[in-house]
């Protein structure tokens, strides 16, 4: 029960900020936070850094990212080990938030842009980082589980 409500609450945050931009800024439009950081909004009608974007049916994008989905929740069932089934999670949670995002607009809003000099990364979104942070956690319980293995 704990974890729906995780997930529920963590892609309602996220679509809420995506709405939030969508509501006060216009498209491109850029305010500057700090010298690092700045809050964007910007239609990402691709996969990870707009790639493929107009290439591609959202459509398409929507019926691959659900496959992936199912797959990374197969794996969730099968592992044992904790530390990955909360990796897994949390990619989850950011993949079907960013699913949802492209049912309702047919793209995904980003609006965070991180920035040194002129050195700038694309932008992105809060469901971003939750697949990140499930990514570094999956990365670090491989090498907990290869220590362990030998």
């Amino acid at each position: 029960m704990i974890k729906i409500a995780i997930l529920v609450s963590l892609i309602f945050f996220d679509l809420l900020t995506k709405y939030l931009i969508q509501d006060n800024l216009f498209l491109n439009q850029s305010i500057k936070i700090n010298e690092y950081f700045d809050l964007v909004y910007v239609q990402n009608f691709g996969v990870s850094f707009g790639l493929f974007s107009g290439y591609v049916s959202h459509w398409i994008l929507i019926f691959i990212a659900l496959v992936v989905v199912i797959l990374i929740f197969y794996l969730f069932i099968i592992s044992d080990k904790q530390l990955e089934k909360l990796a897994y999670f949390f990619v989850i949670i950011g993949a079907l938030s960013n699913i949802i995002d492209r049912l309702i607009n047919s793209y995904v809003v980003d609006f965070i842009l991180l920035h040194y000099e002129n050195f700038y990364w694309p932008a992105f979104n809060l469901a971003d980082i939750y697949i990140t942070i499930g990514i570094i956690m999956l990365i670090i319980s491989f090498f907990i589980k290869s220590k362990t293995a030998k």
